[in-house]
């Protein structure tokens, strides 16, 4: 579906001073400067995959997207979508592909959403039958049958998410790129946006590319992940793998019945915090230690809870992206 090879964009842009006096000498002399903003990635995404794009702020995600969805020309590499050259804009491409962008709005603001689908309706040429089913489908999927003859202006932020996706995927779209979709959504609205996108994969087969900073949507959405970071392609591969290469321990929190002497607990390798009164205990332990240490924890008292879990995928995003700005 998709092949990208050593994909590159820099942009060229002039500097300029501040004040009357910086902006007449910039007529004069410019002082150009060129930027990398994506530096020869390259990767290729399969029919029906959900693969999440994640990058700290400036690291390429969303330029990376807009080159894919022909937005913007590619500065150097191949790149390819559906045999299609994205540039080039062709109708039978648009007609195959749906982009999202979580700041950006493509419904009119002071008509009902039903206007821009039926705008919709007209520009990728689909028949009254065709749309009247794709539009019945969504509005069901997405419980938003009620807000098609409401105003745009007047439907919450969540509400108005729905909408776009709603508009995004009327013409049935085989690959949908999506930036920063639940971004100022509330948690319920969030959820009900991830479960949506996790239907339209399953039972549309649609390819969809995420970027996003709620590693909740990663963790719900993707199995396979791609981390760029300036500009540079980092990690592509399977979440789990990155959780096991990235903070290969585990995490284990033990409640008990009663508080556990502070000495035996001293004895415990890989504790990290004791509370409630030296009844909750969390540590963190080798993966191939992990069974040894929950039989030495069963031994310690009476127990009233065992949790045993991997890293935070958010921790461990943030821990990479640490990393790599000290380097």
């Amino acid at each position: 579906m998709i092949s990208a090879h050593d994909l590159t964009k820099t942009y060229t842009f002039h500097q300029q001073t501040a004040g009357l006096a910086g902006a007449l000498k910039s007529l004069v002399k410019r002082k150009y400067e060129t930027r990398l903003a994506v530096d020869q990635i390259t990767f290729g995404i399969e029919r029906g995959e959900v693969v999440g794009l994640l990058g700290p702020n400036g690291a390429g995600k969303t330029t990376t997207l807009k080159m894919l969805s022909g937005l913007l020309y590619i500065t150097s590499g191949e790149l390819q979508v559906l045999g299609f050259k994205p540039s080039d804009r062709k109708h039978d491409y648009l007609r195959r592909i749906a982009l999202v962008m979580g700041q950006k709005t493509m419904l009119w603001w002071d008509v009902p959403a039903m206007e821009s689908l039926l705008l919709h309706k007209d520009m990728y040429g689909l028949s009254t039958k065709e749309f009247e089913r794709n539009v019945d489908e969504l509005a069901e999927l997405l419980d938003v049958k009620d807000l098609l003859n409401v105003q745009v202006r007047k439907t919450s932020l969540g509400e108005r998410m729905k909408l776009e996706l709603m508009a995004a995927l009327v013409h049935g779209p085989e690959i949908l790129f999506l930036d920063e979709p639940t971004i100022g959504l509330d948690v319920v609205a969030k959820a009900r946006v991830r479960e949506f996108l996790g239907e339209v994969n399953k039972v549309r087969g649609t390819t969809i590319l995420v970027t996003s900073h709620d590693m909740d949507d990663i963790e719900a959405l993707c199995s396979r992940v791609m981390i760029i970071d300036h500009g540079r392609l980092q990690y592509d591969g399977g979440l789990e793998e990155l959780v096991r290469t990235a903070r290969p321990r585990k995490l284990v929190r033990a409640t008990y019945a009663e508080p556990i002497d502070g000495a035996t607990l001293a004895t415990l390798e890989g504790l990290t915090e004791i509370e409630g009164d030296s009844r909750v205990v969390k540590l963190e332990v080798e993966r191939d230690q992990t069974g040894e240490l929950l039989e030495r924890l069963s031994r310690l008292g009476p127990l009233v809870d065992l949790d045993v879990a991997d890293a935070d995928i958010e921790e461990i995003m943030r821990d990479l992206f640490l990393r790599e700005g000290k380097r």
